[in-house]
């Protein structure tokens, strides 16, 4: 049965009606004096694309930049004005977002943007009219909610007369799996925490009424890594058992390891582990498999070899 989202249901349906009300009212009033955004997105995140096209009255060969504000804070990046293939003036920008990743170093809150137009002495400031939100593509994958690499969340807005801007916020701390080895002895996870620094952090590989503690050690690069013995991981039943892993540490809540900051829709098959069969010392047999749920949850399956068989 198919689940029904009211809430998701009711924004869409506002967002509807807000765009019925800007194409009527506020987009005849404002076409001569604002720029109007035929597509705008969040790419892999944390780099904005903008194409917008111009009032007639600007040229071509003005100079241009894209200018974010909050508070009294500016920052401002390239843009191109060309003539469009129909005659008509055009606007694009890509502006990369985030001070770890070499872009603009945005605080949390929201930036309005604007177009900061220049030719010779004569400078002039555009606002950028936000008709229609960004509609999510079909297909295996989706648009980014969060940078890949700090977990920034950036997302596109509009006031009440159309308006584009930023809303930025910072990402609750999680844990996001890098790299999974699985050996004839142990299996070692290597993971890094978004948001957060923990402090002497231990994961706990959790089964039903089982539970294993293991130190974290931390490597380079802001990663951490975590092993443990596969012998202690053997079925007690003639089933596949689940272990689940959580991260503990001294400053932070309890949180699952797993992999979330991606774009694919279905993450246990896209990453997908090769199972792997192995014997523990004065143990059966048994097959390995790592993978991950629906929700993006890391666990590692461990069967019999003869439930396997």
């Amino acid at each position: 049965m198919k689940r029904r989202h009211p809430l998701r249901a009711l924004r869409r349906r506002a967002a509807r009606v807000r765009s019925a009300l800007l194409r009527r009212y506020f987009l005849p009033r404002r076409r001569g004096r604002a720029a109007v955004l035929h597509y705008a997105a969040v790419l892999d995140g944390q780099t904005v694309n903008l194409h917008a096209r111009m009032p007639r009255w600007v040229r071509p060969d003005e100079d241009a930049r894209i200018e974010l504000r909050r508070r009294g804070r500016r920052h401002t990046a390239d843009a191109k004005v060309y003539t469009d293939h129909d005659g008509g003036v055009a606007m694009d920008a890509a502006i990369l977002l985030g001070q770890d990743v070499s872009g603009l170093p945005l605080t949390p809150g929201r930036w309005k943007i604007r177009l900061r137009l220049s030719q010779r002495t004569r400078r002039r400031a555009l606002p950028l009219l936000l008709v229609d939100l960004p509609v999510p593509y079909g297909g295996p994958t989706r648009p980014m909610e969060a940078s890949a690499a700090t977990g920034d969340r950036y997302r596109l807005g509009r006031s009440v007369t159309g308006s584009a801007h930023i809303m930025f916020s910072r990402p609750q701390p999680s844990a996001e799996v890098v790299r999974v080895h699985v050996t004839h002895s142990h299996v070692d996870v290597t993971f890094r925490v978004v948001g957060a620094e923990p402090e002497t952090p231990s994961v706990g590989f959790v089964a039903s009424g089982r539970r294993l503690e293991a130190d974290a050690e931390r490597l380079d690069e802001g990663l951490w890594q975590v092993f443990v013995p596969l012998h202690l991981m053997s079925p007690l039943r003639d089933r596949a058992e689940q272990w689940d892993l959580v991260l503990s540490s001294g400053n932070l809540r309890d949180m699952r390891l797993g992999r979330r900051l991606h774009d694919v829709r279905n993450p246990g098959r896209v990453f997908a582990y090769r199972q792997t069969a192995v014997t523990p010392v004065g143990r059966r047999p048994m097959l390995v498999l790592p993978r991950y749920t629906p929700a993006g949850n890391f666990r590692i399956q461990c069967s019999p070899m003869t439930e396997a068989a």
